[in-house]
C-alpha cells in the first residue's frame, strides 16, 4: 500500500468524523475531514465496487493528511496455485494431530532398533488419506478460482481525466466496495428507485433521491469533473435505518440523510443512469458492519470426538508404559537367562523395556484409527449430496433446490434445541392481498374462490388477480346509497404515499411497502382508483367520476408512531384528517364519544385469530382556524435544526386527536393478509424465536459488568421457559447477541434462519444458518451454512435430514471405536504370551489393509444410508428428534460401551483360539499350532465378527449392504490366499513371508468350527442385549419400527383420500401486525414535488425495467 502525503486546507471545529479509505492526521483537536471524491457512473452494462478518490483545498488553515492510493481492486479468495498447491497443503493437513501422529509414526518405523512394522503399514493408509482430502481440497480452490476470475472481469466505467472510462473491477484503485451518495440520474429530478432486498429482505420498489443543487447542476461529465465538496457525516456504523451528513458546496451546506444513500447490497431498478460519491467503503459499509466476522463451525461431535482421540491416546500410552515395564521384568527374569534369546547386542533391560515402548507405540497405533477422518468426511460428503438432491426440498417456481453449502455440519442438524428466525420474508413471504373488511352493517368475506367477472364490466383497472368474493359489498358499492363505504374506500385511495406508474391503460403502483401497494390495489379493484399526484394534489377516480383533493400535510409513517395521517381539503372546502394504523395506537386516540368499541375489538379478534393482519381506519373533521395555527407549528418543527423528529412527532400528536370512526356507530376496519408460509415442529424442547425491526437502546444501563451478566442470565432463563418468543424492533447486531446469550449460558444449539443481510451476522453467529434464496437477496444466502427457497423446508432439514445424519454419524462412530479396538486390543493379550516383545498377532499386510478393505466399505454405507424410519414416519412422529438434542446416541458413555464392547471382543478372538491350538492334533496327524495358522484364524475371526456385526446395527438394509458385507469377507479371503501363496513369496520373499499359511490352516475341519464358535461367542450378548432392550425398554424408534408396516399402510390410505387441509384456526387473538411490517413512506418527497416534475431523459432506453446493483 502506498502512500503520498500534501497539505489539506480547511477550517472548522467540534467535528469528529471519518472516512473509511483516507487515513487523517489530527493537527488540531477534534477535527477530521473527508476528501472528495470523484464521481461514478452507473450504466446498462455496468456494475461498480470502488472508485478512486481526490481531495480539494480550502484557504483558510492548513491540516496535514496521507492519502492512501491502493494498488488494486482485484480478488483473491482461492487459497492455491500451481506451484504452492503440494506444500501448502501438505502443511494445513498435517497441521491436524492425527495426521502430524502418523507421520511420526512412520519415521518411528523407520528406525531399526524399534521398529515392529513395515513402513507401508503406515504409509499406505497415510498417503491413501492424504490424498483423498487433497482431491477434495483441489476441487473447493477451482471453484474459487472461477468465481474470482468471473468478479474480478466485471466491467464499470470510471470517471478519470475528465471523462467515463471503462475498466474491469481488478483495475480499480480503491479497492472496496462502497455506500454511495446520489448526486443525479436520468430520473426527473434525480429520483431513484431501488430494491433493498438484500439489506432487509424487502422485496418493493424504494426511492432515492439526490439534492436539489447536485441534481440541477451536476447532469454532464465535465460539470461531475469540476464538482469540488466537501462531505462532513457520521462515522461508520451498523444503523441500516439511518444516515446524518452535511455537504458543504460553494459556502452553502445542505443536509443530507438516508433517502440520498444508496447503500451496497440494494439493487437499482428502472434508472438508466445515476452519479455518485462513496461516502463508506470497505468494511465501513453499513451492511458489512453489520456483517459480523466468519466463524469457523464445528459440531458437538467433531468436539467430541477430537476428545475421545486424546482419550485414546492417553490409554494407548498408559498401556504402552505398562507392557514396556512388562517386558522390562521380563527380562531381567527370564529372557536374559535363556542362551537361546540371546541377540549379542548388550542393552540392558531398562532400555530393552524403552526400546519396546516405541515398539509397541507403533503396534497399537491402530487404536487412533488413521482412516476416522477421512471416513467422516466422505458420509458428510454423501450426506450434503443427499441434501441437495432431495426433490421434495426443491422449489418448482423459481427452480431452485436446497443447497448444503457446507459439508461439516450434517449431523449438528439433528440436534438443534433453538430455532431463531427472521419473521418477514422468511416466515412469511410478503405477498400482500385484501382478504376481509368490516364496515358498518357490511361483512366482507373471502371464500377462497377465484374472483368473478363482477368487477371488470365497469372497472377497466380491476386486477384480473384480485381475489375477493362479495355480491352484497359489490352491490353497496354500486348502489352508492351507503357514504360510509365510500369513505371508507377513499380513505384507502387517499391515505398514503404510493406512486403511480402509467402503462398504456395499466397502472403500476410503487410503494414503500407490500401494505400500502396492498390496500391501494384493493380500493382500485373496488372502483376507488388512485391515478395521480402532485405536490400539493392528489387526484383519483371514484367509481366514474374524478376527483381531485388539495393536499395541505402529510403525517408519514415510522415505527414509533405506527400509523400515518393525511389532512385533505375537499372540493366544498371541508379540511378532513384521514388515518390509518395499528389498533393499539388508534384506539388510544378515539374521541371520548366513539361507539361500538366492543364489536370492533369482537371482530379485530375473529380476524386475528385467523392469522390476518389487521388495522383501523378513522377521520376527523378539521376547522379552518384550527389547522392554521397547527400549520405554523408544523413548519417550525419541519425546519429544526436539532432534534427534529421528536420536534414533528410532538406537532403530529396534537392533530391526531379525538378521533371518530366513520359513522359514531360503527368502526371501519381493513384486514390483509400475508400468506404464510410456516410449519410447526411441535417439539417439546425445539423452541423458535422471532425478530423484526428496529429497537432503541435500553436508557436502563447496568452500573457495572456483574449486573450485566445478571440482567443477561435473567433473560435468557425467562425467554427460555416460553415455547416461542418475539424479538420487536431489534437491529442485526443485536439479534447476533440473543443467539449468544442463548449459546452462552444454555450451551444449546442454535439455528438462525433469514432471507435478508439484516440476518447475516445472525446466521453466522449460531451453530447453523440457513438462508432463504429467491425473491430477497442472496447476502443471506451467502453467508448461510445451509439455503433452500422456502422456509416450509426446515422441517424437512431437521426432522429427516437432520435426524439421519446425526443417527448415522453415531453408528458410524460407535461402530468404528469398536472395531479398532477389537482388532488392536488383540496384541495387548499376545503380548503377555510372548514376553512382551512387540511381536504382532497377525501378519504385517492384514494390518496394513484391515481399515482400508476388510472394515470400511460396511460402515462407510451404514453412515450414508442407513434410517431407523423413513422420512414420513419422521416427520409424523417428532420425538424420534429427541435423542439428537439430548446427545444420547453418542457420548461418552457410548465410547466407553464401545471400548468394553471391544475388549471383550479382542479376548475371545485371542483366547478361543488360543485355546483350540493347544496341545491339538490335525486329521493328517500334524499339529497346526504354529504362530502363523493362529494370526490366519484369530484374522478370519476378527474380519466376520466386526462385519456381521456391522448387520446386526444396519437398520435399513439394500442389496448394496448386503454385498458391502459379504463382499468384504470375500475381499479378505481372496486377499489373504493371494498374499499367502509361493507365487508372489517368490518375487518378494521378504515382504510376504507367510507362504502357505492360509490354505494349511483353513484346511483343517475343527479350525473351521474354532471361527464359527468364536464368531457366534462375540455377537450372541449383542442379540441377546438388543433384544432385551427393543422388548422390556424399547425407545420411541424400536416403537415406531415396531409397527412400521401398519403407520405406512395408514400413510398409503390417507394418499388415497387426502383433500386439501382446510386452515387451522389459532386459540388466541392477535393484535395488529400493521406496524411492524410497515416502512417509512415518502412523505417528504411527495410534498417537494419533485417527483412529479418531468425532464427529457437523456440516451431513453426502450420500454422495460432494468435492474443495477450498487457495491
Amino acid at each position: 500500500m502506498k502512500k503520498t502525503s500534501f497539505y489539506f486546507d480547511f477550517r472548522v471545529s467540534d467535528i469528529s468524523i471519518c472516512y473509511s479509505s483516507l487515513t487523517f492526521q489530527k493537527v488540531h483537536e477534534k477535527v477530521c475531514i473527508i476528501s472528495q471524491p470523484t464521481s461514478f457512473k452507473l450504466t446498462e452494462d455496468s456494475q461498480f465496487s470502488s472508485f478512486w478518490m481526490r481531495t480539494c483545498k480550502n484557504e483558510d488553515s492548513k491540516f496535514y493528511c496521507s492519502y492512501i492510493c491502493f494498488q488494486g481492486n482485484a480478488i483473491k479468495t482461492y487459497k492455491y496455485n500451481v506451484l504452492t498447491f503440494l506444500p501448502l497443503n501438505l502443511y494445513e493437513q498435517f497441521k491436524r494431530a492425527a495426521n502430524l501422529y502418523f507421520l511420526c509414526l512412520l519415521i518411528l518405523q523407520i528406525i531399526p532398533q524399534i521398529s515392529t512394522l513395515p513402513w507401508y503399514t503406515t504409509l499406505v493408509p497415510l498417503v491413501l488419506v492424504l490424498g483423498i482430502t487433497a482431491i477434495k481440497d483441489l476441487v473447493d480452490d477451482l471453484a474459487r478460482h472461477r468465481m474470482d476470475k468471473e468478479i474480478n472481469n466485471r466491467r464499470c466505467d470510471v470517471l478519470l481525466n475528465g471523462r467515463f472510462e471503462e475498466t474491469r473491477w481488478m483495475n480499480l484503485q480503491v479497492g472496496d466496495v462502497a455506500d454511495i451518495l446520489l448526486l443525479s440520474s436520468s430520473n426527473p429530478n434525480s429520483l431513484c428507485y431501488v430494491e433493498t432486498a438484500e439489506l432487509d429482505g424487502e422485496t418493493n420498489l424504494k426511492f432515492k433521491m439526490g439534492l436539489k443543487v447536485t441534481d440541477e447542476r451536476l447532469q454532464e461529465e465535465d460539470q461531475l469533473a469540476r464538482y469540488n465538496a466537501l462531505i462532513l457525516c457520521e462515522e461508520p456504523n451498523n444503523r441500516l435505518d439511518k444516515f446524518m451528513g452535511t455537504m458543504i458546496w460553494d459556502s452553502q451546506s445542505y443536509a443530507l440523510d438516508l433517502d440520498n444513500m444508496l447503500l451496497r447490497g440494494c439493487k437499482i431498478r428502472n434508472t438508466d443512469v445515476c452519479h455518485g460519491l462513496v461516502i463508506f467503503a470497505g468494511n465501513d459499509t453499513k451492511i458489512m458492519r453489520n456483517g459480523g466476522k466468519t466463524r469457523f463451525k464445528r459440531t458437538r461431535i467433531d468436539i467430541l470426538m477430537n476428545y475421545m482421540v486424546y482419550t485414546i491416546f492417553a490409554l494407548l500410552v498408559l498401556l504402552c508404559a505398562g507392557l514396556a515395564i512388562g517386558h522390562t521384568y521380563w527380562y531381567e527374569s527370564i529372557g536374559s537367562k535363556a542362551w537361546y534369546l540371546y541377540d549379542g547386542l548388550g542393552y540392558s533391560s531398562s532400555y530393552r523395556g524403552f526400546l519396546s515402548f516405541w515398539g509397541y507405540i507403533i503396534i497399537l497405533n491402530t487404536m487412533v484409527p488413521i482412516s476416522l477422518y477421512v471416513s467422516v468426511e466422505v458420509i458428510r460428503l454423501g450426506q450434503s449430496k443427499f441434501i441437495n438432491w432431495d426433490l421434495q426440498m426443491y422449489y418448482a417456481d423459481k427452480d431452485t433446490a436446497a443447497k448444503a453449502r457446507t459439508t461439516t455440519l450434517n449431523e449438528q442438524l439433528g440436534q438443534i434445541e433453538y430455532i431463531f428466525s427472521d419473521k418477514t420474508g422468511t416466515l412469511t413471504q410478503n405477498i400482500m392481498a385484501f382478504k376481509k373488511s368490516n364496515v358498518t352493517i357490511v361483512d366482507g368475506t373471502d371464500f377462497s374462490q377465484h374472483l368473478l367477472d363482477i368487477f371488470y364490466f365497469w372497472n377497466k383497472y380491476a386486477d384480473k388477480k384480485f381475489q375477493f368474493e362479495d355480491h352484497f359489498l359489490v352491490s353497496c358499492i354500486r348502489s352508492k346509497k351507503d357514504p360510509q363505504i365510500h369513505e371508507f374506500f377513499k380513505l384507502l385511495s387517499l391515505c398514503h404515499t404510493v406512486m403511480v406508474e402509467h402503462k398504456g391503460d395499466e397502472l403500476v403502483y410503487q410503494a414503500a411497502s407490500p401494505d400500502e401497494g396492498a390496500l391501494v390495489t384493493a380500493a382500485c379493484n373496488f372502483g376507488y382508483v388512485f391515478l395521480s399526484r402532485t405536490q400539493d394534489t392528489i387526484t383519483i377516480l371514484e367509481m366514474d367520476h374524478e376527483e381531485t383533493y388539495e393536499m395541505l400535510a402529510l403525517l408519514d409513517f415510522n415505527s414509533d408512531r405506527k400509523r400515518m395521517s393525511i389532512i385533505l381539503r375537499f372540493p366544498d372546502g371541508k379540511i378532513r384528517l384521514y388515518c390509518k394504523g395499528a389498533d393499539t395506537v388508534i384506539y388510544q386516540r378515539l374521541d371520548a364519544n366513539s361507539k361500538n368499541i366492543e364489536t370492533t375489538q369482537e371482530a379485530l379478534d375473529i380476524f386475528a385469530n385467523e392469522t390476518l393482519r389487521t388495522l383501523c381506519l378513522c377521520y376527523k373533521d378539521i376547522s379552518q382556524a384550527e389547522f392554521d395555527a397547527w400549520s405554523q407549528k408544523h413548519q417550525a418543527a419541519s425546519v429544526s435544526m436539532g432534534n427534529r423528529e421528536e420536534a414533528l412527532d410532538t406537532v403530529y400528536e396534537e392533530i391526531e386527536e379525538n378521533l371518530l370512526h366513520f359513522l359514531v356507530s360503527v368502526q371501519n376496519e381493513i384486514l390483509y393478509e400475508k400468506k404464510k408460509k410456516r410449519r410447526r415442529l411441535r417439539l417439546k424442547k425445539l423452541r423458535k424465536r422471532f425478530t423484526n425491526s428496529t429497537n432503541p437502546p435500553d436508557s436502563n444501563q447496568p452500573v457495572d459488568d456483574w449486573e450485566k451478566e445478571k440482567r443477561q442470565e435473567d433473560f435468557v432463563d425467562m425467554a427460555c421457559e416460553c415455547s416461542a418468543v418475539i424479538c420487536c424492533r431489534v437491529t442485526p447486531k443485536q439479534k447476533a447477541n440473543v443467539v449468544s446469550l442463548v449459546k452462552r449460558y444454555k450451551k444449546a444449539v442454535t439455528l438462525s434462519i433469514g432471507d435478508g443481510a439484516n440476518d447475516v451476522n445472525m446466521i453466522k453467529t449460531a451453530d447453523i444458518g440457513v438462508g432463504i434464496s429467491g425473491q430477497e437477496g442472496m447476502q443471506a444466502v451467502m453467508s448461510s451454512d445451509y439455503a433452500f427457497a422456502q422456509f416450509r423446508y426446515l422441517q424437512r432439514l431437521l426432522l429427516v435430514h437432520g435426524r439421519w445424519s446425526y443417527i448415522r454419524m453415531c453408528k458410524f462412530l460407535r461402530y468404528f471405536f469398536y472395531k479398532n479396538f477389537a482388532f488392536t486390543l488383540v496384541h495387548f493379550w499376545f503380548s503377555f504370551f510372548n514376553g512382551f516383545s512387540s511381536q504382532t498377532a497377525y501378519e504385517d499386510w492384514f494390518i496394513t489393509l484391515y481399515n482400508v478393505c476388510y472394515s470400511s466399505l460396511p460402515v462407510l454405507l451404514v453412515g450414508l444410508l442407513d434410517q431407523d424410519v423413513n422420512d414420513k414416519l419422521s416427520l409424523r412422529f417428532p420425538k424420534l428428534y429427541l435423542p439428537g438434542q439430548q446427545g444420547s446416541l453418542f457420548n461418552y458413555k457410548n465410547f466407553f460401551i464401545s471400548l468394553f464392547h471391544g475388549i471383550f471382543t479382542s479376548l475371545m478372538i485371542f483366547f478361543i483360539p488360543y485355546g483350540a491350538f493347544l496341545q491339538t492334533m490335525g486329521q493328517d496327524g500334524e499339529a497346526p499350532s504354529d504362530y502363523q495358522s493362529f494370526a490366519v484364524v484369530a484374522a478370519s475371526s476378527l474380519i466376520i465378527t466386526v462385519n456381521l456385526q456391522i448387520s446386526l446395527n444396519t437398520s435399513y438394509w439394500t442389496f448394496v449392504n448386503f454385498f458391502a458385507v459379504i463382499g468384504s469377507i470375500a475381499i479378505y479371503f481372496g486377499v489373504m490366499f493371494d498374499i499367502h501363496s509361493a507365487g508372489i513369496h517368490v518375487i518378494l520373499p521378504t515382504t510376504f513371508t507367510f507362504t502357505g499359511a492360509a490354505s494349511n490352516a483353513l484346511r483343517q475341519p475343527y479350525l473351521w468350527l474354532t471361527i464359527i464358535l468364536t464368531v457366534g461367542i462375540c455377537l450372541l450378548p449383542v442379540i441377546c442385549i438388543q433384544f432385551l432392550y427393543q422388548t422390556i425398554w424399547p425407545s420411541v424408534g424400536d416403537k415406531v419400527q415396531r409397527n412400521r408396516m401398519k403407520y405406512e399402510l395408514e400413510d398409503e390410505e390417507e394418499e388415497r383420500k387426502k383433500k386439501k387441509p382446510a386452515f387451522q384456526r389459532g386459540g388466541r387473538s392477535r393484535r395488529s401486525a400493521y406496524a411492524f411490517s410497515h416502512s417509512s413512506g415518502y412523505a417528504d418527497l411527495i410534498a417537494s414535488g419533485r417527483s412529479i416534475r418531468q425532464r427529457p431523459r437523456t440516451n431513453e432506453r426502450a420500454n422495460g425495467k432494468w435492474e443495477r446493483r450498487v457495491f
